[in-house]
């Protein structure tokens, strides 16, 4: 199983109840059998020319009301996540991952390369992530931080995290101890995954990758948006399903009213920048006027 669907699998399974994770175990059966019946379906997920983000929202429009929430969530990230041509391997994964995960309470999370191992973390991280508010991202990185520079300054702690034949529950142990109580408990599972499903000569390490790791997913949650004038509820909402389906993810918005921008809006999430402002059209019309593309164009022009 690709590593980030594997450590989201066990992030989100690894919550749910006897019921519940039965009933995801037989809506992702049947979710491959369907796959393999239907070649239209398999046709539309296997699309090279879908984007993830457009791939998960496909799926997640012909789950919905259909299949348990939780099975449409690892669904989900399993289309957005996965290349194109493994998303129905990837969810017949899924579904024996399931059953593992229903029969023995608990799936091995087995030795990988130092960054299959962040990649899975990572997964875990999404999951973790997916539904929260972006107001508690910043503590949990400073926890994360913070507990990082806390292993790397206590030798006796350091040693038993570190070392590889240590009893993995003697690790976890010593992580609840001195976190619980002390830090938030999203922070408190991802240090103890860290220590399943890391590696664990790299436990500072990927505690340091997590700390850039959710920095970087709150900048994809917020959408920056400057505006000329004030925007109604509707164009609110209208603009955020437009950014969840480019994002593939929940986005919240931050509105700045801007009157010298003159009109239309300005948007930045993450590394995506959409300047669709009056103020930015004449910017550009002003570029290709002093370059002389205007000029040459109009010259040019077949009338």
């Amino acid at each position: 199983m690709l590593p980030t669907l594997e450590g989201y699998a066990a992030a989100l399974l690894g919550s749910l109840d006897s019921v519940v994770l039965a009933t995801v175990a037989g809506d992702l059966t049947a979710l491959e059998q369907t796959i393999l019946g239907r070649s239209d379906l398999r046709a539309v997920l296997t699309d090279t020319s879908i984007a993830p983000a457009a791939r998960g929202q496909i799926v997640r429009v012909l789950l919905s009301e259909k299949m348990h929430a939780e099975t449409v969530r690892l669904a989900v990230y399993a289309a957005g996540a996965t290349p194109a041509q493994e998303v129905p391997h990837a969810i017949a994964e899924l579904a024996v991952e399931a059953h593992v995960w229903n029969e023995m309470g608990a799936s091995d999370q087995k030795n990988l390369g130092l960054m299959a191992a962040r990649k899975r973390v990572s997964g875990f991280t999404d999951a973790l992530l997916e539904s929260m508010d972006t107001s508690a991202f910043a503590e949990i990185e400073e926890e994360l931080f913070r507990w990082a520079r806390t292993i790397e300054g206590n030798v006796d702690l350091r040693r038993l995290l570190l070392d590889r034949d240590a009893p993995v529950a003697a690790r976890l142990g010593a992580t609840e101890q001195l976190l619980t109580g002390h830090a938030n408990a999203v922070t408190l599972r991802l240090a103890r995954y860290v220590i399943q499903g890391g590696r664990p000569r790299d436990v500072v390490g990927t505690l340091d990758f997590l700390v850039d790791y959710v920095a970087k997913a709150r900048d994809w949650r917020v959408a920056r948006v400057h505006t000329a004038r004030a925007l109604d509820a509707q164009s609110q909402a209208q603009l955020v399903s437009s950014l969840s389906t480019l994002t593939g993810k929940s986005v919240e918005l931050q509105i700045a009213e801007e009157p010298e921008l003159l009109g239309g809006v300005l948007v930045e999430v993450g590394d995506f920048r959409l300047d669709a402002t009056t103020r930015g059209r004449l910017g550009e019309l002003h570029d290709a006027v002093a370059s002389g593309h205007l000029y040459e164009s109009s010259l040019n022009r077949n009338d």
